[in-house]
């Protein structure tokens, strides 16, 4: 009888661990592969798409791109116009959207002339997301980052503090795109409300360019002797606004506000000729902007959230990847490591 109950004890146990190989460890193994995450292929490939493409205010945000891409196991392409130049963008993009790619993250140098384009995208099942510069009237599904007014806002309370709350100050901006038209009017609203007594006395048109925005700082300086600050909305200004006034010999009295924080613009606030820089969430617009689009491309997120599946999440259709203000204080902080 011992015996028997022994033999029947060793069945069971055998089915018992057959039962647990055949059923609870597949099932284990089933959700260890869902734990894995998200996963695509090298074949489902994104491309980012922007303009004066060699500068180095973009390595940042191609570099969150990549290491999205490198998470998810997709592949990704760089593409821009090499000039300052909207046809050449809007040409860049129809060459993009002709390879029919698993998603486009662009950044508009104008935020009107390449709907056309991105609506094309969106038409054909393209998911396109848009990063640092908006498109607002297009189709594109959402916006990854700065909220430029509030950029400007902040560049507006430095510089009442840089300038003791008084006195002339200018302005030199790339006035047909979007995220400087803004971060200007921030600053400009500004002033008026919380610091009257600071006097915006002239918005000037840098073009993105380091030599054109140094003579237009030159000329400001020329009809407005005692100017006390400029602020300007992107990094190539920044250093041209730098080099105007050391070689007019006003570093002592102008205060510079510039954006970005590529090598040039950081030197510049290390020595003190840039009184204040404000350094972007690039690697974020990157990275989420790659995130956004594999989710849409993969019907993970709904972009129409208002009529769509309810069952499956809304996409964000703006995020904000915030600001900070560097100064001499914490520069070092800020260079590539």
């Amino acid at each position: 009888m011992k015996k028997l109950l022994l033999v029947y004890i060793v069945l069971i146990g055998t089915l018992m661990a057959y039962l647990y190989m055949v059923f609870v460890k597949e099932d284990n193994s089933e959700l260890l592969n869902e734990t894995e995450g998200l996963h695509g292929t090298l074949d489902e490939k994104y491309v980012m798409v922007n303009f004066l493409a060699g500068i180095d205010y973009w390595k940042n945000g191609l570099k969150g791109f990549e290491d999205a891409a490198e998470a998810l196991g997709v592949s990704v392409e760089y593409r821009g116009s090499t000039q300052y130049d909207v046809q050449e963008e809007v040409m860049v993009l129809e060459q993009v959207i002709a390879r029919k790619p698993a998603g486009i993250a662009v950044s508009a140098i104008d935020s009107e002339s390449l709907n056309s384009a991105i609506n094309k995208a969106v038409e054909a099942g393209i998911p396109v997301v848009m990063f640092d510069a908006d498109a607002p009237n297009s189709k594109a599904y959402s916006y990854i980052g700065t909220n430029n007014y509030n950029a400007g806002v902040t560049a507006a309370r430095k510089m009442a503090e840089l300038t003791g709350g008084s006195g002339k100050v200018g302005v030199v901006t790339l006035p047909k795109q979007l995220n400087h038209q803004e971060r200007t009017r921030g600053f400009e609203e500004t002033l008026q409300k919380e610091f009257p007594d600071v006097q915006l006395i002239g918005i000037e048109d840098g073009k993105g360019d380091q030599m054109v925005s140094e003579q237009k700082v030159r000329e400001l300086l020329e009809t407005y002797p005692d100017l006390k600050g400029i602020f300007v909305t992107e990094a190539n200004g920044g250093v041209g606004a730098g080099n105007a006034i050391l070689r007019l010999g006003k570093i002592d009295q102008v205060r510079i506000i510039s954006f970005d924080t590529d090598k040039g613009t950081l030197d510049m606030v290390k020595s003190g000729t840039i009184s204040a820089t404000l350094a972007q969430g690039t690697w974020n617009m990157g990275y989420w902007s790659l995130m956004q689009l594999f989710h849409l491309h993969n019907h993970i997120v709904n972009p129409m959230s208002a009529n769509g599946d309810s069952s499956i999440p809304p996409l964000p259709t703006n995020i904000d990847t915030g600001i900070t203000v560097v100064t001499p204080a914490d520069v070092d902080q800020f260079y590539a490591k």
